[in-house]
């Protein structure tokens, strides 16, 4: 399948985890990511670039919505248990960056499902 649009897959991983993570687990990113990588993500590198983006957006976004809400409080008091010095912008960071994780490999590994029972092509 080709596709033109480069924002395609990981708006799409970004709007379904968002939808399943209001009642699943956190983990339910991966298994979305996992299926969008094994059903129509093209290569691994735009799996992984695609479940990176979407899945740390899924993140991302409401992390600091909800820091912005409450003025920071709960997510400084959350940074100081970590080694962050207190910032609540790098606690969303990093929680960006810990689901991008989670969602670009789950992504990578659905695409080299695919690719592994594929049948070899007769070059």
């Amino acid at each position: 399948m080709n596709w033109r649009n480069p924002w395609l897959l990981p708006i799409l991983i970004l709007v379904l985890a968002s939808a399943v993570q209001l009642d699943l687990p956190w983990w339910s990113l991966a298994v979305v990511a996992f299926v969008v990588g094994l059903a129509i993500a093209p290569t691994g590198r735009v799996a992984f670039w695609a479940g990176f983006s979407g899945g740390g957006l899924s993140w991302i976004l409401p992390a600091a919505w909800l820091a912005y809400q409450n003025n920071g409080l709960l997510a400084h008091r959350v940074a100081q248990l970590l080694p962050l010095g207190g910032s609540s912008v790098a606690l969303v960071l990093v929680a960006g960056v810990v689901a991008g994780l989670v969602g670009g490999l789950a992504a990578l590994a659905g695409c080299w499902l695919r690719e592994a029972f594929r049948a070899p092509s007769a070059a």
